[in-house]
């Protein structure tokens, strides 16, 4: 997130996009949005955004990936941009399919990279404009939110609000079925009503689908804008459903939000609240009557007001009492609490579907564990049993649940592994640091591949999930201060991408301290403390590998790539080049100890 903040401050468009954040919330209407979009420095920043994502290695119909715009340079294709933007007409979009977890396919469209900078540099101008009129709990595809704040209001709504029934609605095909005359209406309500630009977007639906042809609805999963537009869809739907309650606007105005609660308690108005990440929603209420209710009104109003139709096997009223609703991965319940207190209380487990998809995905991996016993596959196996930790643990009883997951895996693995790997608990002293940081704990036994211990299944403890802080904001400076805050220690997610980056050309040794030492820093460059994005995160040996050192763990420092450069420069021009990444005494005496222990002479600068 940090890395957001610096690169819209280094193209010099964060006073940009605040003013559309502010002038949005005032409720102005854009009509001349286009200026701002094509401009140099809006894609350049676009071009830096998708740098960053690991998609950007995918190439689309035309074979090119944000290597070749590399390589032939940013300023031609800035050219092109500005040209297709001028005149615009959209490239054919490539067609992919990926498996979902209920063993179909969910077919994504990957636009060509110039297609890709369009989109990217429409979103950035959008973004703000919609953060200001989006609802508060809507949490899929918007900056700092997640799927853990959607269910922690789920949860919030049962224990605290008492909510113990909820509407579940399935939306069929939300993403293929969104009517492109109605989203044009939402977005020009919302005061996006640059003609130019909406051309723009209408032509960009109908880009043409390789083997299908021109789409007539829907707005294509893979493409950068999608997410953004689908949520302008539904930001309807979250209003509507709030203002039935939760923002009825009444003649009289309370002094506080607790005086006109219980006003509003005292009329025929119905008690609900609407939680949505991207299609998938849950409309809590009070009581079954409210639910009955409300699930014909939302069936009804999705068919007439957005073209959409529900399925009706899928979409349920659910007394969370007596079952169970599925969310996001995890299945949550109201249980008593007991004789002693009365009343319920919120408790999860992870979902059926997804306990079935992690146990069948440990099954591969570990089969290709037992024909090919290499070490970046043992990383890959740790990396996803991490970051399902990392997610799950917001499940009450998330321990229960992987201890289930790892008994049911045993004798399997045992068949697999028993003649390339060795089992047993490790010592301390054969652990990994980062093995040490989340496992340390941890008394299961395991197995050993190359050096590397493949992590506990069952060793996960349940983290309780906190409420979204309304306050935060990309695109105010007070919310931008409350975000760093809140994010700064947030490195998991960065460490396990780090991990799925395997090096397959370094030892085990050395991709397992590689990231040891990145979640030791908090992703952070060592000599300047600035903060890294996986591309431009290097691993410096202290001693050289050519002079004797090793893999070791003490041997390596994470520093920015550019600061690398620095580190290992011989020749004038480059020293010049890289020398203003160095701005304290602090960061240049760290720079010159490791070109000293490098055998190269220290640097010169004047620093403050």
């Amino acid at each position: 997130m940090a890395n957001k903040y610096r690169y819209n401050d280094y193209y010099e468009m964060t006073q940009v996009f605040d003013d559309l954040y502010q002038k949005s919330k005032n409720n102005f209407s854009f009509r001349n949005l286009m200026d701002t979009i094509s401009s140099e420095n809006n894609i350049r920043l676009a071009f830096r955004m998708i740098k960053t994502n690991t998609g950007s290695q995918t190439a689309g119909v035309d074979n090119i990936t944000i290597k070749d715009i590399k390589d032939k340079g940013l300023d031609s294709y800035i050219k092109m941009v500005q040209a297709k933007l001028n005149n615009y007409k959209p490239d054919t979009v490539k067609r992919v399919y990926i498996p979902k977890a209920d063993g179909k396919k969910r077919p994504l469209g990957i636009p060509t990279m110039v297609d890709r900078l369009v989109q990217q540099s429409i979103r950035q101008v959008l973004e703000p404009i919609c953060e200001a009129k989006f609802h508060p709990h809507s949490y899929g595809f918007r900056p700092n939110r997640s799927t853990k704040h959607a269910i922690s209001r789920m949860m919030s709504l049962i224990n605290i609000g008492k909510m113990y029934y909820t509407v579940d609605i399935d939306i069929k095909g939300f993403f293929d079925n969104v009517n492109h005359t109605k989203l044009v209406k939402q977005m020009y309500a919302l005061g996006i009503q640059d003609r130019k630009l909406i051309s723009i977007i209408k032509a960009m639906l109908k880009a043409p689908i390789q083997g299908e042809g021109i789409p007539k609805k829907g707005t294509p999963q893979g493409g950068i804008l999608s997410p953004l537009l689908s949520n302008i869809v539904l930001n309807e739907l979250d209003w509507w459903i709030s203002s039935q309650w939760e923002t009825f606007k009444t003649i009289k105005k309370y002094k506080t939000y607790a005086s006109q609660y219980n006003q509003q308690k005292k009329t025929n108005l119905k008690q609900m609240y609407i939680v949505r990440y991207a299609d998938d929603f849950k409309i809590m209420c009070r009581n079954y009557n409210t639910a009955k209710r409300i699930y014909t009104a939302v069936k009804e109003w999705l068919n007439i007001r957005l073209k959409l139709e529900i399925s009706e096997e899928k979409s349920k009223i659910i007394n969370l009492r007596k079952n169970y609703s599925d969310f996001l991965g995890v299945k949550i319940k109201a249980v008593k609490k007991g004789k002693t207190f009365g009343g319920y209380v919120a408790q999860s487990h992870i979902s059926g579907k997804a306990m079935k998809r992690m146990s069948d995905e440990i099954r591969s991996q570990v089969e290709l564990i037992a024909k090919q016993p290499e070490s970046s596959h043992v990383t890959k196996l740790n990396s996803m049993i991490l970051g399902w930790h990392e997610y799950y643990s917001c499940a009450t009883y998330a321990n229960i649940d992987f201890s289930k997951l790892a008994f049911s895996l045993d004798k399997f693995m045992l068949h697999k592994l028993r003649n390339v790997a060795n089992y047993g608990t490790p010592k301390r002293s054969e652990i990994s640091p980062l093995y040490k940081k989340f496992y340390g704990n941890s008394k299961a036994k395991t197995w050993k591949i190359h050096k590397v211990f493949i992590y506990p299944i069952d060793h996960v403890q349940h983290k309780p999930v906190m409420n979204f802080s309304q306050d935060i904001c990309d695109y105010t400076q007070e919310g931008r201060n409350k975000s760093s805050k809140k994010l700064e220690n947030s490195t998991n997610n960065n460490i396990i991408q780090l991990m799925k980056n395997y090096n397959p050309y370094e030892t085990a040794e050395y991709n397992d301290n590689r990231i040891s030492r990145a979640s030791m820093t908090k992703m952070k460059c060592e000599v300047t403390k600035i903060e890294l994005a996986i591309d431009t995160l290097h691993c410096h040996h202290v001693i050289p590998r050519e002079l004797g050192g090793t893999d070791g763990y003490q041997n390596l420092r994470i520093v920015h790539k550019d600061v690398h450069k620095l580190i290992h420069a011989i020749k004038p021009e480059t020293i010049e080049k890289y020398s203003n990444l160095i701005e304290d005494k602090k960061a240049l005496n760290k720079l010159n100890k490791l070109r000293t222990q490098c055998s190269l002479e220290p640097i010169n600068l004047v620093t403050t």
